[in-house]
């Protein structure tokens, strides 16, 4: 077919849908929810789904965290009144073995966490008091706004100095500057010496007490000998006679690893080391490279099932188009009579009947992504969802919009291609 004659197929078949512009904006439904549902669900899924592997990724992909846990046991022993002390947890020997017998482990890092108040002048916030060391920072992931971290000094000397983070700041001093300002914490006076701000804020620490209702952002660290001297090892709770005491050397111990490749063959030997010496399963191991795996695998498999899901409705709507084009041919029996008794061959009407399709199907598409786009920012600006729009997503579902419009309109074209001439001129 030359040139000129293509085009004058296609401007015929555009006006021929323009004739019905009601039908063809409904026949396009199909295609535009279809393709905007694809999209649309495709960015809520995976913004879902990056929100939760960057969480994990900054637990940090060599790290293994070691936390302690009540023994249920022992939990359920605790409603019974009385006085009595639990002992349980990770212990300061389990970090030096670790250190000693783990290949491959570069740092442990351990940590004692501890509920209490901190008071400013007449503010008084509940904040989680870390004590910790020097190189936290390196392992867990802390950008230093102002000031420095603890150092080593601090920690031999057991100095009364904290760091604070920028989210207890704002609260604990709105109208001072917080460095060198003296924080009152359990009855004793820590200078700030820096700000802090974490880059993964937990979801979940090792608690002395429930932390529901509080903000997960207000920490004060300080050095982990300060917190044995200052707060020792046993905490009380409850009041007389009913009084209940936790002896707990570390709440928490992270054993950073050189690389990844350790950290598979490192977590089965940790718990191998930790079983000789706990054996009331007062501690657990999360592996932050195990739940970043098995959360792109969850990915996959939802970016499947919400793209079937929304594949469907791109089925219905080629169907739709399928349809439309048939009871179209039926309507138009006459006129491709009279084309094809003016010379008009069955690659003319084929091309027709497909451009009309294509046209219908690729409109759609355009329509589909560009409402696919701003449903997305929509979700994100009114539900406060993070929403990832990627550029296959886009490309698969105007690819598969303009591949039915070819396969649901190449049937309705081909008949109405073999109609019989002589036939076609005697239809009503």
């Amino acid at each position: 077919m030359q040139r000129s004659q293509f085009i004058s197929t296609v401007h015929l078949g555009v006006k021929s849908l323009l004739l019905h512009k009601l039908r063809s904006g409904l026949t396009m439904l199909g295609i535009i929810f279809g393709v905007c549902s694809v999209i649309s669900m495709l960015a809520i899924g995976e913004g879902a789904s990056y929100e939760a592997q960057e969480a994990i990724k900054k637990l940090g992909s060599t790290n293994i965290i070691i936390r302690s846990l009540k023994p249920p046991d022992e939990a359920s022993d605790s409603g019974g009144g009385g006085n009595f002390e639990l002992n349980y947890g990770l212990t300061y020997e389990d970090g030096a073995r670790l250190q000693s017998t783990i290949p491959g482990v570069v740092r442990v890092l351990p940590m004692r966490i501890i509920r209490e108040n901190v008071r400013f002048n007449v503010n008084l916030i509940p904040c989680q008091v870390i004590g910790t060391l020097p190189f936290y920072p390196g392992i867990v992931g802390v950008d230093i706004v102002k000031g420095r971290f603890l150092c080593d000094a601090d920690e031999k000397h057991q100095q009364n100095v904290c760091a604070i983070t920028t989210a207890l700041a704002s609260r604990l001093f709105p109208y001072q500057a917080p460095l060198d300002q003296a924080v009152k914490i359990a009855g004793v006076y820590y200078r700030v010496v820096g700000l802090v701000q974490e880059l993964n804020t937990p979801d979940k620490r090792a608690q002395t007490e429930d932390p529901e209702g509080e903000t997960l952002d207000n920490f004060v660290y300080i050095p982990i000998s300060t917190s044995r001297s200052r707060f020792g090892e046993t905490i009380f709770r409850g009041s007389f006679p009913n009084i209940e005491a936790e002896s707990v050397e570390l709440h928490e111990i992270r054993v950073k690893m050189a690389s990844t490749e350790f950290v598979e063959t490192a977590a089965p030997q940790i718990k191998n080391v930790l079983n000789r010496f706990h054996d009331q399963g007062d501690y657990e191991v999360i592996v932050p490279l195990q739940l970043l795996r098995q959360a792109e695998a969850t990915k996959r498999i939802f970016n499947i099932v919400l793209g079937s899901i929304a594949a469907i409705s791109l089925l219905v709507g080629g169907i739709g188009i399928m349809n439309i084009m048939l009871a179209t041919v039926t309507e138009r029996t006459r006129e491709i009579g009279v084309r094809r008794a003016l010379g008009a061959k069955k690659q003319d009407i084929t091309t027709q009947f497909l451009v009309e399709t294509v046209v219908l199907s690729v409109g759609g598409g355009l329509i589909g992504v560009l409402i696919g786009v701003l449903v997305p920012l929509m979700v994100t600006y009114l539900a406060d969802m993070k929403t990832i729009v990627t550029w296959w997503s886009v490309a698969i579902a105007f690819s598969i919009s303009g591949a039915i419009g070819i396969l649901f309109g190449l049937y309705p074209a081909t008949a109405a291609a073999n109609l019989d001439p002589i036939d076609a001129l005697r239809h009503e």
